[in-house]
């Protein structure tokens, strides 16, 4: 089957990579593939290469989907200060990785590489530029706070796909003995500085305060 000719299927790209990312949800990424993938789509695995010619290019497509999916409406139409945005959009970049555990390590690795992620990237950009923001206070403010999600998402899905049975027992911590891990034998008795949420939504706050600090 020629590529050039469009499979009379029902499909679109945005079909097939959102039914990636269900795939990798349920399966896990390491499971993805076009034969696999076409058979949850009931066509043949070869067919997906009209949509999608690669492995590399479902990849890139999945991130840029995630990134949409985060970022899309709250950069078409953003509202407030820069932090506030990028606050907004630190948020939902969590939520959205919560809800896709499977992708943290793609996220975390590959590059926003299509037209369409490279255009959410440059209206990030813009929004804070914008706001008075320099270009290169702008970049570092993205990549600091996306590095921020990632890393404090990965510590609280507490594994990634490879590597599965190395994260730790949560009750290995339970029975500390408190002569010897008093301030740790504390915390872990009474919930003190263990609210995942909480930590993320603080430290966010004062990574975003101190640059907005060091920017005006």
């Amino acid at each position: 089957m020629a590529r050039s000719r469009r499979p009379r299927t029902g499909l679109t790209r945005e079909k097939v990579i959102d039914a990636a990312l269900a795939f990798v949800d349920e399966h896990g990424l390491a499971a993805l593939s076009n034969r696999k993938l076409g058979a949850a789509l009931g066509v043949e695995g070869m067919t997906l290469y009209y949509y999608v010619p690669s492995k590399a290019a479902l990849l890139d497509g999945m991130v840029e989907r995630l990134l949409e999916l985060s970022a899309g409406d709250l950069l078409t139409a953003p509202d407030g200060p820069w932090t506030d945005v990028v606050r907004e959009f630190a948020t939902a970049l969590r939520r959205m990785l919560l809800d896709h555990p499977a992708m943290l390590p793609v996220l975390a690795t590959r590059p926003a590489a299509t037209p369409a992620a490279l255009t959410l990237l440059e209206r990030g950009i813009t929004v804070l530029r914008e706001d008075g923001v320099p270009l290169a206070d702008a970049l570092d403010v993205l990549n600091a706070v996306v590095s921020f999600t990632l890393g404090h998402t990965l510590a609280e899905v507490g594994e990634t796909a490879g590597h599965e049975g190395t994260e730790p027992d949560p009750e290995q911590f339970a029975a500390l003995d408190a002569e010897a891990y008093p301030q740790l034998s504390r915390a872990f008795g009474t919930g003190a500085g263990l609210d995942s949420e909480a930590r993320f939504h603080r430290t966010l706050r004062v990574l975003l305060t101190g640059f907005a600090a060091e920017i005006d």
